[in-house]
């Protein structure tokens, strides 16, 4: 069994950071944005499931009318959110990816090069430019080393997998690695010119002219 799970925050708590360029209904119809263009790349990947994970109905509609799996979030938390997908997984070869839903500029062959990475035991982890957060986190089994997100989380995942053994791959692929927190990162994909869902709503949004004024 091979998935890839995709934990998505309710939209009223989504993306604060960008409070002020945003309203909260802007940020909620963004991460519904990147939320599409992250399935656009994880429905491509023949051999694996596509579960979104969420208390968010509005995500979990996407989900369904893309063609994978809604899993209703039962906990309050990302790491519990992925504890659901762990636990609804069975077998010692069985791989578990987990793919954060604010990847704009995620692909195909991006996520390919790095679920190709996961044939075998271990850990693959993909880190974030900004934090040092993860932003890919592939196991194999799901539960080889505990998951951890947020700051920092990929030397936790890294060191974790070194004390018990497991191995661990490190990729750096940059349509992975930046991830949309920040107004600055939201400047970074209104200039874009990949032709994604998340830089037609900035564009719908005008947001180029509203960091100008913010800055």
């Amino acid at each position: 069994m091979r998935v890839i799970a995709v934990p998505v925050k309710p939209l009223e708590e989504a993306k604060r950071r960008l409070s002020r360029v945003l309203s909260a209904k802007e940020r909620a119809v963004l991460s519904l944005a990147m939320l599409e263009d992250v399935l656009d790349a994880c429905l491509r990947q023949e051999g694996w499931d596509v579960w979104v994970v969420s208390r968010s109905e509005a995500a979990l509609e996407v989900a369904v009318r893309r063609g994978a799996r809604p899993i209703n979030e039962s906990g309050r938390s990302l790491l519990q959110a992925i504890g659901q997908a762990e636990l609804a997984m069975r077998g010692r070869w069985s791989s578990l990816a987990v793919v954060l839903a604010d990847l704009p500029f995620l692909t195909t062959e991006a996520l390919s090069r790095a679920l190709s990475e996961a044939n075998g035991t271990g850990v693959v982890a993909v880190p974030a430019e900004s934090d040092g957060g993860t932003n890919l986190l592939i196991r194999r089994p799901p539960t080889t080393i505990p998951a951890r997100f947020g700051r920092s989380s990929f030397a936790r995942h890294r060191a974790e997998a070194y004390r018990r053994g497991v191995t661990f791959r490190t990729l750096r692929v940059s349509e992975i690695g930046f991830d949309l927190d920040r107004p600055s990162d939201l400047a970074t994909v209104a200039a874009s010119s990949r032709p994604t869902r998340t830089s037609e709503v900035c564009l719908e949004l005008g947001v180029a002219g509203r960091l100008g004024v913010v800055a």
